[in-house]
């Protein structure tokens, strides 16, 4: 008999602004990593047949250069990658994408003012051939003391009002920002790296999220430490252990302790790899244990 095929329905739902999503999800920054758009046009439109509806990118995802600082060849966009994969969109598809970033031409990295945010919508938008953005997160660059994302985030809102834009959010940033632009418009993210070995001082941002209905959407959940640079297979012995008693891998391992933080919890693993994605959305499926839970911390 067939063993039957695990999608991304198995990791439950969300309603992301006023959407419902699965929580499992799909990251595409690694997708311009391969000079091969075929391959990676392959890989959306199977997560799309594998049920992910929640898709994560930004107009500054570019190889060459770009977040990643690797590749060679032409430009490859994630967005343009996506629109070729995927229009005319799946009704129930949500793209949430990035703005605030800038790299230039030396591939150095900027934060864009309040003015310039419009020209990075407009962007997404027509790489992505959209008329609207479903979810736009503001990016930021924490800094010490007190670092304003009021003025940044008013000019998005001003774009929601004005239809370009239907939902924000915040990425990188702390309970304070949230604070901070809770009377400008509704916050429905928060994209930030967290991860089971990294980026743990965000547990309490994970936790006033939950408070306040706000989706948490970790990005470098595999990755951890490693960041850009991707993970390696240097896994502690807890994850291997686990991942051994759940016939798992310890990647999915890591990405089920993710999703276990909060039914508010979104994964947006990212790769080019297709078997690589068909094991990502598998992990959605993987129920970890109070035992498992203690056990990796």
């Amino acid at each position: 008999m067939p063993v039957e095929e695990i999608t991304a329905s198995a990791s439950g739902t969300w309603t992301l602004g006023d959407r419902t999503v699965h929580r499992m999800g799909f990251g595409s920054m690694r997708l311009t990593v391969d000079p091969d758009r075929a391959r990676a046009v392959r890989v959306l439109r199977r997560a799309v047949d594998l049920g992910v509806n929640h898709i994560d990118t930004a107009a500054f995802y570019v190889s060459p250069g770009g977040p990643l600082r690797v590749g060679a060849g032409s430009p490859r966009y994630a967005t343009e990658l996506i629109r070729e994969a995927l229009a005319p969109y799946p009704d129930d598809l949500v793209i949430a994408t990035k703005v605030g970033p800038s790299f230039d031409e030396a591939n150095r990295h900027r934060e864009l003012g309040p003015a310039e945010l419009r020209r990075e919508v407009e962007e997404n938008l027509r790489r992505l051939g959209r008329d609207h953005l479903d979810v736009v997160n503001l990016r930021i660059v924490r800094k010490a003391g007190h670092d304003s994302v009021a003025e940044r985030f008013a000019a998005l809102a001003e774009l929601r009002d004005a239809g370009l834009i239907r939902h924000l959010g915040l990425s990188n940033v702390r309970v304070d920002h949230l604070d901070e632009v809770r009377d400008i418009a509704p916050v429905v993210c928060v994209q930030n790296a967290y991860a089971l070995d990294a980026g743990r001082w965000a547990d309490e941002l994970l936790r006033v999220c939950g408070e306040r209905g706000i989706a948490f959407v970790p990005f470098f959940a595999i990755a951890g430490a490693g960041r850009e640079a991707g993970t390696g297979g240097d896994h502690d012995e807890a994850v291997r252990a686990v991942a051994h008693a759940h016939g798992a891998t310890p990647h999915q391992i890591r990405l089920a302790w993710t999703l276990h933080q909060g039914p508010h919890v979104l994964g947006i693993p990212g790769t080019g790899d297709p078997t690589h994605l068909v094991q990502n959305v598998a992990a959605g499926a993987i129920r970890l244990t109070a035992g498992d839970l203690a056990r990796l911390g």
